[in-house]
């Protein structure tokens, strides 16, 4: 297939890199427990700030992609994940003192809500109907790579040591990418030159004023089926804290942590890739494959909270979770 910087799948795999290298390795950071730190307690402040940030700008990040555009977003939002691994260089030297990591976190969360709307406007509009579910499973795929490659990392960078917090080398690693993720945002192509593979172009979007932008954004908490997915958008993050906090770090040390996360984003990137087929399938009406998929979803989800109880219901005395 000829490559083409204009396609939709080119920008898809574009934003995608940008994710690798940018939240991919935030998942990283994050999934190793306490980000990677032997006391959990200023990473889980991190994580408090981060979301409570996230939560506001994730409903006003459309409107600042709307008037600032995709490119200049993206590059902005990717410096605050480099500027959260880099604050646990200096938690790293003085552990008593979490304020900085805590206001990364914050900063962090502003950055993020910014940067997965412009995600979601890429990858709801640029691909065709048809083949939304393979462009998401692309995008999936090589975003789940950024958490294996920062499993790979600590795990092999700490294979012959005993330390129980990530080593300064490690969080620099994360620091260099995650500013390589920022300044390729810029390489991402303008939606009004974007072409989808019939030839059609994508809808521009139309820059309108702040006033305009936030009333739309109002009106969208009056969409029945916008609240609708308030549920399933709350059970696909809660679950994070307590799988690396209760488990991953509670149960194992910093280089089987990494090797965890191996494993724990590659299956990710496995789920995405299979359920795609599903979502692309023709034969079967829109509706219908959406509530095949969730039903799917909902068992694999329980099924794995089972498993969770009966691990949980095993732990050794002294562990707290």
């Amino acid at each position: 297939m000829k490559f083409r910087y204009y396609s939709a799948m080119t920008q898809v795999v574009l934003v995608g890199l940008v994710c690798f290298l940018c939240p991919g390795m935030f998942n990283a950071v994050n999934g190793m427990g306490g980000g990677g730190q032997l006391d959990p307690t200023a990473g889980n402040n991190a994580n408090t700030a981060l979301y409570s940030t996230f939560v506001v700008f994730g409903i006003l990040g459309g409107a600042i992609v709307n008037l600032c555009g995709v490119r200049w977003t993206i590059f902005c939002s990717g410096f605050m994940y480099a500027l959260y691994s880099a604050s646990y260089i200096y938690l790293n030297h003085k552990p008593w003192d979490g304020s900085f990591t805590i206001a990364a976190g914050a900063l962090l969360g502003i950055g993020a809500g910014i940067l997965w709307a412009a995600q979601g406007m890429i990858m709801v509009s640029y691909p065709r109907e048809e083949e939304k579910g393979k462009y998401i499973a692309v995008f999936w795929i090589i975003f789940n790579l950024g958490g294996m490659l920062g499993g790979i990392l600590p795990f092999a960078i700490n294979y012959h040591s005993e330390k129980d917090s990530l080593s300064d080398g490690v969080y620099i690693a994360f620091v260099v990418l995650e500013c390589l993720g920022a300044f390729l945002g810029l390489a991402l192509a303008p939606p009004s030159k974007v072409t989808r593979t019939d030839g059609s172009s994508v809808v521009m979007v139309k820059y309108t004023n702040v006033g305009k932008e936030v009333l739309e954004i109002l009106k969208l908490f009056l969409n029945p089926t916008m609240l609708a997915l308030l549920p399933m958008c709350f059970t696909s993050n809660f679950f994070y804290t307590y799988q690396f906090n209760n488990i991953n770090a509670a149960l194992f040390n910093i280089r089987t942590r990494g090797f965890n996360n191996i494993f724990y984003w590659g299956f990710q990137m496995l789920g995405a890739y299979a359920i795609s087929f599903l979502l692309d399938w023709q034969r079967l009406q829109r509706k219908t494959r959406g509530f095949i998929g969730f039903a799917i979803v909902f068992v694999v989800f329980n099924a794995i909270w089972g498993g969770t109880l009966a691990l949980h219901n095993k732990y050794p005395e002294g562990i707290e979770a």
